[in-house]
């Protein structure tokens, strides 16, 4: 793994600044650069590190859920170009189209995919296994990437659950197990569930996990988000138990600008006070590429296999917040979400 902040590159940059600031006539320009350099400087470490290797997945079929956009979409790209069988699982048939005849451009693999899935409507999840089987007998690696963020106000799933943790946790909780016996005769495989560090201010109530009392949007947010790692730990636990060559890891991709955060404008009043500061995004936050670069060193990166269970931000493994650690709490969470989503593992 190599990093794009270069410290050469912050030398010269230096240096340049310097050498034109010593003419009185230049002092504007040598501020303007210097500006310029630092804004430049700001950019790199913004951005955070690349994965730069590179593995043959030439016959691995991968599956992206929130494949149509964002990291999502940078991710079947890069996974593409290895030469990898994409499967975008996404729910709005007209924007996945246009997203593949895109990634199939840019990565030159044709072998790219799209199967409808509603992550808010459980029984489109289970249409959506019905619809792979049929067409795909292996699957190698799975991407729970999509998600909803912030919602303003409360809203239900089809199936009546609060929307972030249906979504974000819920959808993938269910989808996850109904492919496992894929992933397991597939192995080694891996999956990959995005979660975020939104998941340090998460909670879980399991006497308000769907939020029916005191609603908050980002608190519903973490709370998902938390749901996510503790997913990530117990099922790693479960499939280490049954001695799976299955590797599952929890990812904060950072702070990049998707679609993801669109709610937060949903009033006049937000776009008011955000609209001044939007410019400011692009240097502080991370494009989709720089922000898919830790799930996709995740799912393939070989020395990683001993890792799984953990958490992973900026290519490297951090440790997550003591409420993501609590392994009662992570048993109590799957048994209640199998008995929500109705799934129970023989």
């Amino acid at each position: 793994m190599t990093s794009s902040n270069s410290g050469s590159a912050h030398q010269q940059a230096k240096d340049w600044v310097e050498s034109i600031s010593k003419n009185e006539w230049t002092k504007p320009a040598a501020a303007v650069a210097g500006t310029l350099a630092s804004l430049g400087l700001i950019r790199m470490y913004s951005n955070g590190p690349v994965y730069k290797n590179s593995v043959n997945l030439k016959g691995k079929v991968v599956v992206v859920t929130g494949a149509n956009t964002g990291i999502g979409k940078e991710t079947c790209i890069q996974l593409a170009k290895m030469g990898a069988t994409i499967v975008m699982a996404c729910r709005d048939p007209s924007r996945a189209h246009r997203a593949k005849e895109e990634i199939v451009k840019l990565s030159k693999n044709e072998d790219v995919d799209f199967i409808r899935l509603d992550l808010s409507d459980l029984s489109s999840v289970r249409q959506f296994v019905s619809d792979f089987r049929k067409k795909y007998s292996r699957l190698d690696i799975l991407f729970c990437n999509a998600g909803v963020m912030a919602l303003p106000r409360r809203e239900t799933t089809k199936d009546g659950f609060e929307m972030q943790f249906g979504v974000n946790h819920l959808g993938h909780f269910l989808l996850t197990n109904l492919l496992l016996d894929l992933l397991i005769a597939s192995a080694p495989s891996r999956v990959i569930v995005v979660s975020s560090y939104a998941h340090t201010f998460g909670k879980i109530d399991f006497d308000n996990l769907q939020w029916e009392r005191n609603y908050s949007g980002f608190a519903a947010y973490g709370a998902s988000k938390l749901a996510n790692i503790l997913f990530v730990k117990e099922l790693d636990k479960r499939l280490k138990q049954s001695a799976a060559n299955v590797s599952v890891y929890a990812v904060h991709p950072g702070a990049v600008r998707t679609e993801l955060p669109r709610y937060i404008l949903s009033s006049w009043w937000k776009k008011l006070l955000v609209t001044p500061i939007l410019p400011l995004t692009y240097l502080l936050l991370k494009d989709p590429y720089h922000g898919a670069q830790t799930q996709i060193r995740c799912a393939i990166d070989p020395t990683l296999q001993q890792s799984s269970g953990k958490y992973f931000a900026d290519c490297k493994e951090k440790m997550p917040s003591a409420a993501a650690r609590d392994d009662q709490v992570a048993e109590k969470l799957w048994q209640v979400s199998e008995e929500l989503v109705g799934w129970k593992n023989k």
